[in-house]
């Protein structure tokens, strides 16, 4: 068991530096990280009501107005009224907010590629081996 709980340990360290380090490679376009956070999942997932955005985010739904109105401010999302119930809002990204996170996930990915290149030809072939364990993990 003290195994696989210094691998967990080691593991989530690693995760963590690889997260903050891939997220300074591609900038955060000059967004708070709740910003940034709500752009992806209303990116990733289509648009979501206020409500629903914000349990994503586990904030208030006060909160994520407030959040969702700068993105708005900035021209990354519309905001219209939902057709099903009209006491609730909807966001939807816009095709600037697509081409800023578009930019940056080329940049995370340039940079990654870069520092593949560091590698010898068996450790990327180990990195390929270990991609397919953790996509295991993390489906």
């Amino acid at each position: 068991m003290t195994e696989s709980v210094d691998l967990a340990q080691s593991l989530r360290e690693v995760f963590g530096r690889a997260q903050r380090t891939l997220r300074e490679q591609g900038g955060r376009m000059g967004l708070s990280a709740s910003q940034s956070e709500a752009l992806g999942y209303v990116s990733r997932e289509g648009p979501l009501t206020i409500t629903a955005l914000a349990k994503r985010q586990r904030v208030r739904s006060q909160s994520m107005g407030a959040t969702v109105g700068v993105l708005l401010e900035q021209g990354l999302v519309t905001v219209t009224p939902d057709p099903n119930d009209g006491r609730q809002k909807v966001v939807a990204v816009t095709d600037e907010a697509r081409a800023l996170i578009a930019e940056g996930r080329a940049a995370r990915t340039d940079w990654l590629t870069q520092q593949l290149q560091d590698l010898s030809p068996a450790e990327r072939q180990t990195l390929a081996k270990a991609h397919k364990i953790l996509d295991r993990l993390f489906p």
